[in-house]
Formats: structure tokens, C-alpha cells, sequence
């Protein structure tokens, strides 16, 4: 079924925030909430309550076509006409076993994983508190197809999908991944700060203040060193959430964070030999306020590591410059840029490589993700992965590090949908998975970077050579110019030889198969991060939200140099 768009005058509006326009103070009162929002509802009536007001929340306006059916638009990047990819919003007033229809009418792009087997993200509060069930996926009945919204030469695209609420008047989340907020962000390293053993070996500065005045974090992670053990250690690169809705590399973060803040002999190994400088969130800004892609100077971030414009892209102009600063005094070993994919499946990585590459082949850039292909076999897929610098590209983190003399640049990204790959294929990922490639990346790095065995770096030279080889053609390193994260929007371009040959499978066969194989949910709040071995408190993510967006206008950074970071870190006012 393909529900027709609803124009103007036509249903029901019952939820409405207003236009964005040039009038960037309108803007600013709109964001913080002290604009009115329309929302028509009578008491005793079942009309479903919606809300898209706080952190990270997107949603703009519903239609209700008729009782259970609601037509939804989601509210573009600010600053821009476009972007509309991430949606996270509540819905209340719920009855049980009904068979309601949400329809998503602005997406942009022709392609979708929701064509692939891809289902929405749902949360209900009643499972979290009775049944220790935490988000999952949800969705009968799903389409993704163009629509008649178009307008100007534009096209406009639907989802559609059918669903019941598991409770009656049950408050309910819906989003396209899993939400990570800044909130959970200053919370996390809140915790690394009380702790007596993390807080000796991970220092938290401040890097720099976003537009919005709020804190853009850098940790330093390696053990307390002796004499002149420190200066030799050789640095590790790692930045994530430029994009605010690719929530999922937030997830792969934590993940690597655990991993190299745990009492594991391996992680006492990196921390012995290296310097991790991450920058867990480069666009606080954007996703508070629930952007797709942008910054609140509707750029894409990603695309700006060339300029020098520091008022306006502040974390990037810094994280260039901490960089600079690091080359200094150490060799960078890697730099990583973590990312989510909302075209292909899989965990692959963007590399940079020159047509003669360096002797050393175990300094190969294809080594490394091979290395992690081997590890994470299940999940990171080595035939996805691509290695040639295109023009469209040469802003993006990992080509201007690579640029700036580091060999090792890479772009790594995490499908929002799942794996196509062993045990693991037509499943979708859930937030152990993506932690758990955290975890892997470290243990790809330790093999990469600490050999201690001649055989299995032979085997890395072999590898690296045959699969380099095997790999080079120009249909795999097709990378186009598009405006998905630092990738290709077109869906995975394999070559024939390694194609796995299975037949293709209808649409409803493959949200059949998605539900029947992908894992359940563990408990959490929609705003809280899960504890993987215990249930949380279930905290409504419907936090005021702080950001002061009024300073927008001052160009002016505070923090020219990283700077100590109070223990309990606060939104930036």
C-alpha cells in the first residue's frame, strides 16, 4: 500500500511547529522552545498526542488522515531546505492491538535501506518499566517509494509502515537509530571523571566551544609513562559524530571507549604504548537540536577541514590544528573518523592510498581494515571498503589528514540498518553490536601496531598484496559526490567475482526475515545509555533544552588551546 500525500487543507493537523525563515532570531525562539506550537486535541477523544521538543528530538508537523492513520513531516537541517534523514519523537495517548499507519512523506533521497529489510526504532516506556525491554525494532507492512509532494523539479519520497502499541495510553519513541544525545555524552564522561582509576590515565579538556557555546570535548587517553617512555609512544586519532543523526558511530565510540578505559591486559598494552586523542562529538550543536547532517551554520562539517573560517566551524578548525600540534611532537599511527551509513550494509571504512604506495606493505592503508575484517568477521566487510581520494572529497577529515602526512586515514562507517554477512546476515544491529565494534577496532590496532609474531605478519603481507590486487578495479572504488556522511549514496557496488550469488528476495520477505532473526532490545531509556549486564533507570528523554542558540551570532572562541575540563561537565549556556 502506498498511502497518497495529503496537501494542504486536506485531514487533520494535530501537531505543527513553525516554518523556519531567514529571520535568524525567529529561529533562535523557535529552537528553544518559546515559540508556539500547535497541537489540537480534545479530552476523551483517541487522538494520538505527539512531541518532538527535546534533545535531539525531529519532527514538524502531523496530519491525522483518519483514526489511525497519520501522515508525518520531518523537519529539515536548520539554516537549510534540505536534509531530512533523522526522526525521533514521542507519541501518547496509545491504544493497545489497534493497527495504526505512520507515514513519513519529506525524506530526499531515491534509495533507502528501508527498501532492504530496514525497520524503525521503537521504545514504549510501559515495556521499559515492566519488562525491562529496551528499544527494538518494530514495523509491518513497510514502503519506501517517491510520492507526489514534489514541488520545483524536487521529488519527495515516503515511509510507510504499519504497527500496534504493545500497551494502552503508553508514551512511545520512534527513531531512525538508536538516539545518543549530548546528554549521555556528558553523563559517560562525567563517570570517567569520578573514577579513581579511569581519571588517572584519561584527561578531559575542553577543545573548543561550538557557535552554540557548547563544549566540544577532547580526551587523552594513555598510561601515566616514566623518564622519556612517553615521547616515544606514537599517536591515535579518533573523532566521531560530525554528522548529528548518524547516532550509531556515537555507539561504536562508547564501544571504544570501554574497551580502552577497561583493566584488560590488551588495553593496558595500547595505553602502555600509544596517545589516544579522541573527540567523542564534533557537532554538539547539531545534535541537540536534532539535525540530520549540519551544523547550526548549515554546513556539513565534514566538507569544511580545508577552511580556516574558525568563527564559523569552530570544533573543525581546532581538531585541525590539535592535530597539527600532535604531528609535532609524535607520529600519528592512524586517524579514524567514525561514521553511520545509510545506504549500504556492513561496517567498511574509506581509505587514501597513492597509486605507489609505500614499501613496507605492512604499512599499507588496506591493512589495517583487512586486519579488522579478520577479527570482526560477521560485521566488517573488507569488499566494501574503498581507497581512492576523489575530488568531491578533498574537505573531508580523512583526505586532509592524509594530505597533512598521515598514512593511515580512514572514514569508518557503521550501516544504521545491519549485516549481510555470516551469522549475523539480514539481522539488524542493536547497541551491543555497534559497541562491540568499538571493542574489535582496538584489537585490530593492537595486531596492527604490536606484532609479536613473524608468521602472522607474513600473513599480512600475503593478505594485503593478493587482496590489493584483487580490489583495485573502478567499480569498487566508486565513491560519488554525494551527501551521505564521507561515502557513496550509491548501494553496494561489489565486484562480480565477489558477489555471494543469493537470490534476491521481495521486500516484504526481507522485513520478514529482519523480524524474525533480529535480536531483542536490552532495557534503557530512550535518553539513557544502557548497561549491557543490568537494567538502567528509565529517565524520559524530555530534558529542558539549554542550548542558548541566541549566541549564535559571537564569533568569539574562549578556548584557544585545550583547556582543563570541570569534573562535572554541564550544557553549555
Amino acid at each position: 500500500m502506498k498511502p497518497s500525500y495529503q496537501a494542504a487543507g486536506e485531514g487533520t493537523v494535530i501537531y505543527l511547529t513553525e516554518e523556519a525563515n531567514k529571520d535568524s532570531g525567529f529561529v533562535y525562539s523557535r529552537v528553544r522552545g518559546l515559540s508556539p506550537s500547535k497541537q489540537i486535541h480534545e479530552n476523551g477523544d483517541n487522538t494520538l498526542i505527539f512531541e518532538a521538543r527535546f534533545e535531539s528530538g525531529n519532527l514538524q508537523k502531523v496530519v491525522k488522515v483518519n483514526e489511525f492513520e497519520y501522515q508525518l513531516t520531518l523537519r529539515t537541517d536548520l539554516y537549510t531546505s534540505k536534509y531530512t534523514q533523522w526522526y525521533y519523537f514521542q507519541v501518547s495517548n496509545t491504544q493497545a492491538g489497534m493497527p495504526y499507519r505512520f507515514t513519513i512523506v519529506n525524506f530526499t533521497k531515491p534509495n533507502s535501506l528501508y527498501k532492504r529489510g530496514m525497520r524503525p526504532l521503537l521504545y514504549s516506556e510501559a515495556d521499559a518499566k515492566k519488562h525491562n525491554v529496551g528499544w527494538r525494532r518494530t514495523g509491518n507492512e513497510i514502503k519506501y517509494y517517491r510520492n507526489s509532494a514534489g514541488q520545483g523539479g524536487r521529488q519527495y519520497f515516503s515511509l510507510t509502515w504499519t504497527f500496534q502499541f504493545p500497551h494502552n495510553r503508553d508514551t512511545c519513541y520512534f527513531a531512525h537509530c538508536y538516539p545518543y544525545t549530548y546528554s549521555n555524552l556528558q553523563d559517560y564522561l562525567v563517570s570517567i571523571s569520578k573514577d579513581p582509576v579511569k581519571s588517572k590515565f584519561c584527561k578531559i579538556h575542553v577543545l573548543c566551544h561550538s557557535l552554540a557555546r557548547n563544549i566540544v570535548y577532547v580526551l587523552t587517553i594513555t598510561n601515566p609513562h616514566e623518564g622519556d617512555t612517553e615521547a616515544k609512544r606514537k599517536a591515535v586519532i579518533l573523532t566521531a559524530r560530525v554528522h548529528p543523526g548518524e547516532t550509531n558511530s556515537s555507539w561504536i565510540m562508547k564501544g571504544f571507549l570501554d574497551y580502552i578505559l577497561g583493566n584488560s591486559g590488551n588495553a593496558q598494552v595500547l595505553r602502555d604504548n600509544f596517545v589516544f586523542k579522541v573527540i567523542p562529538m564534533l557537532n554538539p550543536d547539531g545534535v541537540i537540536v536534532g539535525n540530520h547532517r549540519c551544523s547550526l551554520a548549515g554546513q556539513d562539517l565534514n566538507r569544511k577541514y580545508k577552511s580556516n573560517l574558525k568563527e564559523f566551524y569552530p570544533s573543525i578548525w581546532y581538531t585541525r590544528n590539535m592535530i597539527k600540534r600532535v604531528m609535532e611532537e609524535r607520529d600519528i599511527i592512524l586517524y579514524c573518523d567514525f561514521h553511520g551509513h545509510n545506504r549500504k550494509k556492513n561496517v567498511f571504512v574509506y581509505g587514501c592510498e597513492r597509486k605507489q604506495q609505500a614499501k613496507a606493505p605492512t604499512w599499507h592503508p588496506r591493512v589495517f581494515p583487512l586486519l579488522l575484517s579478520k577479527i570482526c568477521p560477521d560485521k566488517f566487510s573488507f569488499p566494501d571498503c574503498r581507497f581512492r581520494v576523489q575530488k568531491s572529497k578533498e574537505g573531508t577529515g580523512r583526505v586532509v589528514m592524509w594530505k597533512m602526512g598521515i598514512s593511515n586515514s580512514y572514514t569508518l562507517e557503521a550501516s544504521v540498518c545491519g549485516s549481510k554477512l555470516g551469522q549475523r546476515r539480514s539481522t539488524h544491529f542493536n547497541t551491543r553490536d555497534l559497541e562491540s565494534v568499538g571493542h574489535h577496532f582496538c584489537d585490530a590496532l593492537l595486531d596492527y601496531c604490536v606484532p609479536n609474531v613473524k608468521e602472522h605478519e607474513e600473513m599480512v603481507k600475503q593478505q594485503a598484496k593478493v587482496t590489493s590486487e584483487g580490489l583495485n578495479s573502478d567499480v569498487l572504488d566508486r565513491d560519488s559526490s554525494s551527501q551521505t556522511s564521507d561515502s557513496s549514496d550509491s548501494c553496494d557496488l561489489v565486484a562480480p567475482q565477489l558477489n555471494l550469488g543469493t537470490k534476491t528476495q521481495g521486500i516484504e520477505m526481507l522485513h520478514q526475515t529482519f523480524q524474525e532473526l533480529d535480536p531483542v532490545g536490552r532495557a534503557g531509556s530512550p535518553g539513557v545509555i544502557a548497561d549491557s549486564q543490568a537494567a538502567q533507570e528509565h529517565v524520559s528523554p524530555l530534558k529542558v533544552n539549554k542550548l542558548a542558540l541566541a549566541h549564535c551570532d559571537s564569533t568569539e572562541q574562549r578556548a584557544h588551546t585545550e583547556q582543563p575540563c570541570a569534573s562535572s561537565p554541564v550544557v553549555g549556556v
